[in-house]
């Protein structure tokens, strides 16, 4: 498993069956851009199974640093698909809703056009088309909106601000569906057993703004903040962020023979552990 020290990667560490010989490296171990480092792990640990964690996930700082976006987010993951297909290797990678521009009105299937409108949704969608090229068995996850133990992302965000600030101001034109990395950890493995090929978005079901996802965020703790809805244009980004990014999960349902917990009843669970 590479992207070792990462929120996603920490999910699946906690779940993966004891039986298996696992070797989890991060960028100090093995850099994913350097294809002789890969071939050297390669070789010597003979994995059947490479889960691919590691990425530059910084949307807005892969607009400044386009180079490295690409190096790791598509170079990168190329680099483990050929390492992949000469050891005979099953690959596991992770992309994202920012291969589609959000103009959509409908959740997105896999094989919807992608057209990414930042730095972080093209390097991503090269990532899955270097895959795509150099390997057959392979299973791109495509997620979104995600947090969890162990990382920065939206819920810490919100529970820190809420220390120091009564109002916020909160974007209420995008959507997507706000996803536990622990929920998409258990059923990626679900779908690693099943060996599942190609491409599948795994979200947690339902589908909010990031106002809608504070507002639950703030309910949940018990907390009174003052939330404004804003625009995107009322608060800009380096990158642009899709309005409409929701991934449709038919085909995963199909295949797991069962639907992925909705986003409020993770997002309970997660701040709420038994």
């Amino acid at each position: 498993m590479t992207g070792a020290k990462g929120m996603l990667a920490q999910a699946f560490l906690k779940k993966i069956p004891e039986p298996w010989h696992l070797l989890a490296v991060d960028i100090d171990k093995l850099d994913i851009c350097d294809p002789i480092a890969i071939h050297k792990v390669m070789e010597a640990f003979r994995p059947e199974l490479i889960i691919n964690c590691a990425a530059f996930t910084q949307v807005d700082a892969c607009e400044e640093k386009k180079e490295l976006a690409f190096s790791v987010n598509g170079a990168g993951a190329g680099n483990l698909a050929e390492a992949a297909n000469r050891i005979g290797a099953y690959l596991v990678h992770f992309s994202t809703d920012y291969i589609f521009d959000g103009t959509g009105k409908i959740p997105y299937k896999e094989d919807d056009p992608a057209r990414p409108i930042n730095v972080y949704g093209a390097s991503k969608w090269e990532g899955e088309c270097q895959i795509r090229k150099h390997l057959k068995r392979h299973l791109i996850v495509r997620t979104q909106w995600l947090y969890g133990e162990g990382g920065n992302h939206f819920v810490r965000t919100m529970m820190r601000l809420a220390e120091t600030q009564s109002v916020l101001k909160i974007v209420d034109d995008q959507v997507g569906a706000p996803t536990c990395t622990e929920d998409l950890a258990k059923a990626s493995l679900e779908l690693i057993d099943l060996e599942a090929l190609g491409t599948c978005h795994l979200v947690n079901s339902g589908q909010c703004t990031w106002y809608g996802f504070a507002s639950r965020i703030f309910e949940e703790a018990g907390l009174s903040v003052k939330l404004q809805p804003c625009t995107t244009a009322a608060f800009p980004r380096p990158a642009k962020r899709p309005g409409y990014s929701v991934l449709g999960m038919e085909k995963a349902i199909g295949i797991l023979g069962h639907p992925i917990p909705h986003w409020q009843t993770a997002l309970k669970h997660f701040m709420h552990p038994a």
